[in-house]
């Protein structure tokens, strides 16, 4: 189906409805044609500020009326080119809806807006002894975290978002507003079309609201620092950790090069070796120091260097700090450079191989690169670096060709938390086969005319 984009009598409808809350400001439309990866830029037609759900539901219809796509977007953290617009597109900005609803303490759970973000909803709910644990690093918002199916380091303890949203309101393109899931905590009535909409990256529908679970903070924390001789052996202890039913709040790899570049970026001096870091929580301190000892022992069976202990809030706090800066350190370490962060899941007990593998090809094709991870889930990163244009991408394109083959033949996926966006549409086949197709077939259902957020997770038709 052909779309025409905003321009002449469609953007003169949009301005007739939405007034000043549509932009096509120079600055609006630059910081909406890119996301975090950097890898491409293209300009939205123009910028529409959603404060409502009604106002979700207008802006659809003007589309479909008009034959405009539509991209969602919110804090703009998205790594595989969700964001990035077609020629003329509507990006509907869902950053202006975040109000925290409802918060039920007694059901643990909490009502939202999709613009609130995950710190802002911790804030809100931490008085009441409560929090929401998937915590992908940035600022993201938990529309956008429910559309690629976010996780991040607690996932390995509380799951990803998809196993932490209860209920969801989604627009559709042909005007239909849509309730889906319950506030019970398990249904077994009907489709589950919850878990259609997400991690489908806005091209089915707009999340408008969404409830998710709340979890009780934990009352003692403690982290180690597990330092080793390579990645593959920090992978066997996460492997053992997670075998001796641990249960890790946190289970965390950076590898030398990661901590380099954290301690340039935040002025410390952790040892620049393979590191893992391991987060428990309980009831008490003293309930915490059998499962610390198993973890610690379990470590140097693996052949760990050194293994550390934090226990003070402080030290926790700046030890996550480092974690969640890694890739901005990394950037900031090569400036000028162009980047490419991977995101790869094995099943658990194949991790060791894939990683190894990954040493062995990074070290092949001379490339300097970081691996990092959420190794409790198998769930690793690769960030690329080179010169833009220099002829590194030509071996980087082929090793990360590689590491998504080999990942797939040791059962494991293209994506475990990035999602697919415009980067990883040619692996979607050789992961999934002919239910792309059935894929294809549900995006025609829900948006005919193809106009939410096209060209993003399927590839082309043959």
């Amino acid at each position: 189906m052909t779309t025409t984009g905003l321009g002449g009598a469609a953007l003169g409808a949009f301005r007739a409805r939405f007034g000043e809350a549509l932009s096509t400001a120079d600055a609006a439309l630059d910081a909406h044609g890119r996301d975090e990866s950097g890898l491409e830029v293209v300009r939205p037609g123009a910028v529409l500020f959603a404060r409502t759900e009604a106002d979700v539901v207008d802006a659809l219809a003007l589309a479909r009326e008009f034959r405009v796509p539509v991209v969602p977007f919110a804090a703009g953290s998205s790594l595989e080119g969700q964001l990035i617009p077609p020629p003329g597109a509507l990006s509907l900005n869902l950053s202006s809806m975040a109000r925290v609803l409802d918060v039920r303490p007694g059901a643990f759970q909490a009502t939202v807006e999709p613009g609130v973000t995950y710190p802002q909803l911790n804030r809100a709910v931490r008085a009441q002894g409560l929090f929401f644990p998937v915590d992908p690093g940035a600022e993201a918002t938990l529309g956008g975290m429910a559309s690629t199916n976010a996780s991040g380091t607690a996932a390995v303890r509380y799951g990803t978002t998809r196993e932490n949203v209860l209920a969801l309101r989604v627009a559709l393109m042909d005007g239909r507003v849509l309730s889906l899931g319950s506030r019970a905590r398990k249904s077994s009535a009907g489709y589950d079309l919850r878990h259609l909409f997400l991690g489908a990256e806005g091209t089915l529908g707009v999340i408008t609201e969404l409830t998710v679970r709340l979890w009780p903070l934990p009352a003692a924390r403690l982290a180690l620092r597990c330092a080793f001789p390579d990645v593959g052996a920090a992978a066997r202890a996460a492997t053992m950790v997670m075998g001796a039913s641990a249960q890790p709040e946190r289970l965390e790899l950076m590898d030398a090069r990661g901590l380099r570049a954290v301690n340039r970026h935040l002025g410390l001096n952790e040892p620049e070796v393979p590191t893992l870091w391991i987060e428990l929580a309980g009831a008490s301190a003293g309930a915490l120091e059998d499962v610390r000892a198993l973890c610690e022992e379990l470590c140097r069976d693996a052949g760990a260097l050194d293994v550390r202990v934090a226990r003070q809030p402080e030290d926790l706090e700046a030890l996550w700090r480092a974690r969640h800066h890694a890739f901005y350190a990394l950037k900031a370490l090569y400036p000028g450079e162009a980047f490419l962060s991977t995101d790869l899941c094995v099943p658990l007990d194949a991790l060791p191989e894939i990683l190894t593998f990954t040493e062995d090809g990074l070290h092949a094709e001379g490339l300097d690169a970081s691996v990092l991870g959420h190794v409790g889930d198998g769930n690793f990163h690769v960030l690329f670096h080179a010169p833009p244009g220099s002829g590194d991408w030509a071996r980087i394109d082929a090793l990360y060709t590689r590491l998504v083959e080999r990942t797939l033949a040791l059962g494991g996926t293209c994506s475990g938390e990035h999602g697919v966006g415009l980067h990883k549409r040619r692996f979607l086949r050789a992961q999934h086969g002919d239910a792309v197709d059935l894929m294809r077939e549900v995006k025609t259902l829900l948006d005919p005319l193809n106009l939410l957020n096209p060209g993003k997770v399927l590839p082309d038709p043959a």
